[in-house]
């Protein structure tokens, strides 16, 4: 194992949109095979046909563009290992599928829907297995000769794996250890329907990972009770010596209660389980993302990352490139990982605070313009360089930052009344007085005047700044009065100063 490349795969079903815990599952295998020089593998299991939804698969490529998680083969990506969408692949499977019959390890089975249900009715907790098997209309209880006339028949049939009792079956899972489970307690499962002469994702899934050279499947917790089946089936076809290890993630838990994470949780408390809108062609229902949401790609990645594994210090922000060196598969949580929505957007905020003021400026004018305010980047800067450190996303900027743009038409009732005394229309006109005598309008010398007048006239500073900004923003919020006066400069100030005077009185 240890001389082959390392190549691990990512393989939703184009079923809708990409939930936020396969990006995590894509992330972790994109993070272990750039850690190990490997290559990352795209390919889409579409052979479910009834669940295939118009544009999903092109929204997962979409995805993952915006997310900067880069893969090396597969759909629309070329390769040497193709085709990589299952649906193109039947003739493969149909190979396999025969070897599997003509070793003795396979079985065809004509049982139809109905008979199933009687046997379901007649046996408690039936189960198709070695217990039950011999009592069913299959390859194992009819004659050869009576197999090759219902397929002539066109009667349809599945093709069955068949579990041998008395095994000890391995897995062994790079997280979880060694799992250990007795053959005795799974079914025989379908592999192939004649129907739409297709696998189903076991025996799909087998094949695919050894023709494609799978050195590690990372994958979802609720593969686990899967994996011996997988195990076994490695083993009917001669391919345990290249079988590939296993690594079973923690699953991404509800943020409040019990269960796995769902678009209810999202849609419930406020927060995007997709990373990008998704408009479902079959009900017209569009659901929110992480990109319209505002999110940065790199938050996101970062956010996601630390869901279910840990450094093992007290760091928290990662480039994708510092995670891909200090990503350690081991160490992922056994256990599932609550998803901590706020947290996302905690993360966000940092990474707009990482951003330069330019970066920001670039997202925050179009908003800007959008409000009907024309305005050069430098003064958007400006805002940006003053504000940015208060918000979580870029869209957030604007309720708190029109002032700086757009003079109070009103003025916060609640704030009024608690800021604004029966003295402050006067003293208001008499800092109008004193602003209009300031020749250096810079910061630190607004500052120097207005607060020797104040001391001089003995007033009390809290009444008169909080005054002031109740004149100038409207409300009693916003960064330092000298900041916003020095960005209003003088004549605005003014005009803003005295239209509250004959407002407030």
């Amino acid at each position: 194992m240890a001389e082959r490349k390392v190549r691990v795969r990512f393989a939703p079903s184009p079923t809708g949109a990409l939930h936020i815990g396969g990006v995590r599952t894509a992330l972790y295998n994109y993070l272990f095979a750039r850690q190990h020089g490997g290559e990352l593998v795209f390919r889409i299991e579409d052979t479910d046909s009834h669940r295939f939804v118009p544009g999903a698969e092109e929204y997962i490529i979409e995805s993952f563009r915006w997310l900067g998680i880069r893969f090396d083969e597969g759909v629309s990506f070329g390769g040497q290992h193709g085709p990589y969408r299952q649906s193109e692949r039947r003739e493969i499977y149909k190979e396999y599928v025969r070897q599997l019959l003509d070793n003795g390890k396979a079985y065809i089975a004509f049982d139809t829907p109905e008979e199933l249900e009687a046997k379901h009715q007649e046996i408690a907790n039936f189960q198709y297995d070695v217990r039950t098997r011999m009592q069913m209309r299959n390859s194992l209880t009819l004659s050869k000769e009576e197999v090759d006339q219902l397929i002539e028949d066109g009667k349809q049939y599945t093709v069955r794996f068949k579990i041998e009792p008395g095994r000890e079956v391995h897995v062994h899972d790079l997280i979880r250890g060694e799992v250990v489970i007795k053959s005795d307690i799974l079914d025989d499962k379908v592999l192939y329907k004649s129907a739409d002469e297709l696998p189903t994702y076991h025996l799909a899934n087998i094949v695919d990972d050894h023709l494609m050279e799978i050195t590690h499947v990372i994958r979802g917790e609720e593969w686990l009770p899967s994996a011996p089946l997988h195990v076994l089936l490695y083993e009917a076809f001669g391919w345990a010596d290249t079988m590939p290890e296993f690594a079973h993630l923690p699953l991404l838990l509800k943020p409040e209660g019990k269960g796995k994470l769902s678009k209810r949780d999202g849609d419930r408390l406020g927060f995007p389980v997709f990373p990008l809108e998704w408009h479902d062609p079959k009900t017209g229902e569009v659901s929110s993302g992480y990109r319209e949401s505002g999110y940065f790609p790199e938050a996101v990645i970062n956010f996601l990352a630390l869901l279910g594994w840990n450094p093992g210090t007290e760091q928290e922000l990662f480039t994708l490139d510092e995670l891909v060196q200090v990503f350690d598969i081991t160490k992922c949580s056994k256990s599932g990982a609550k998803f901590d929505y706020q947290k996302g957007m905690w993360f966000n905020h940092e990474y707009i605070l990482r951003k330069s003021d330019d970066e920001i400026a670039k997202l925050f004018a179009p908003i800007v313009a959008n409000n009907g305010v024309e305005e050069s980047m430098e003064r958007v800067t400006q805002v940006v360089h003053m504000m940015k450190d208060r918000v979580s996303f870029v869209k957030e900027l604007w309720p708190l930052c029109s002032f700086f743009f757009i003079a109070p038409t009103e003025y916060d009732e609640k704030t009024a009344r608690k800021r604004w005394k029966e003295y402050s229309a006067q003293q208001m006109a008499e800092l109008a007085d004193v602003i209009e005598g300031i020749s250096d309008f810079s910061i630190e010398n607004q500052e120097t005047v207005v607060f020797k007048w104040v001391e001089d006239k003995e007033y009390k500073l809290g009444d008169v700044m909080n005054a002031f900004r109740l004149a100038l923003v409207g409300i009693g919020k916003g960064p330092g009065m000298f900041d916003i006066t020095a960005f209003l400069g003088k004549e605005e100030t003014l005009t803003r100063l005295r239209r509250a005077i004959e407002v407030l009185k």
